[in-house]
Parts: structure tokens; sequence; C-alpha cells
């Protein structure tokens, strides 16, 4: 596989790994809402789980992608809009983190008595936060990717 192969590939896997991730966040949101059913509890932690898996895929394709494709890490190493996106992420995932262990708790209190209905005020407040800094995710990206950024 030639180089320019190789970066495409890396950035398609990269972006079709992050729409998905953004997917799952608009399919908790949607779900995760008063008077949630033991199914919707059920359905909703079986994706949770997809949440976690997507981004780790995600970190493992964009480092990757970082460090073998086209700009290199020369690039994206000094870069301020790179380092911001970053943060973006792994802020991101720290907030999934209170809604995930919700979650579980959720699952196991539905386990325990079909009738549980969780209270959701904080954990949709926990998501809502993820979308906002989810969506500085590609503004960041899109001024990294036109060299916006860079050191002086």
């Amino acid at each position: 596989m030639d180089f320019a192969i190789t970066d495409a590939a890396l950035a398609i896997g990269h972006h079709i790994l992050i729409f998905a991730l953004a997917g799952v966040l608009a399919f908790e949101l949607g779900v995760i809402r008063p008077g949630m059913t033991a199914t919707d509890i059920t359905r909703v932690g079986r994706v949770d789980l997809w949440y976690g898996i997507l981004a780790g895929l995600i970190l493992i394709v964009g480092f990757v992608r970082a460090n073998f494709a086209a700009k290199g890490w020369e690039y994206y190493s000094v870069n301020h809009f790179f380092w911001a996106k970053i943060a973006a992420f792994a802020l991101v995932g720290l907030l999934s983190v209170p809604p995930t262990i919700a979650i579980i708790r959720w699952r196991r209190a539905v386990t325990a008595d079909p009738s549980f209905v969780p209270q959701v005020g904080t954990v949709r407040r926990f998501l809502w936060l993820e979308v906002f800094f989810f969506a500085l995710i590609p503004v960041f990206a899109a001024l990294m990717a036109r060299g916006y950024g860079m050191p002086a």
C-alpha cells in the first residue's frame, strides 16, 4: 500500500469512527429521558459500551494518523489547535464517566426491580456538556488542518 492510500485510509477510518461516536452520543441523549423503561435502560447500557470502544479506536487511529500520515508528528506536536482538539476529546471522555456509572447502576437496579425508573436530569446535563465540547473538536480540527495554531 502506498503512502497516499495509507493516509487516505487512516483519515477515512478516523472520520467514520468519530461520526459513529457522535451517533452513540445522539442515541444516548435521545433515549435517556424521563420515564425510561427497563428496555430503554438495557439498550442504552449496550450502546454505552460502544461509546468506550469507539473512543479507544479513535485515539488509536488518530495517533497512528498523526505519526505516520501526511503531516507527521512534527506538525501536530507543536500545533496549538491539535492540543486543543485532544483536550476537548479528553474532556468529553471525562464527562462521559458519570453517565456511564449511572447507566451501570440503572442496569443493576432494573435487574433487581423491573419497575425501576431512573432520575435522568444530571445525566442529561452531562450528555449536553459532552455534545458542546464534542462540537469543538471539528472546529479545532479544521483550524489545525489549515495551519492555524502553529507557533510563530
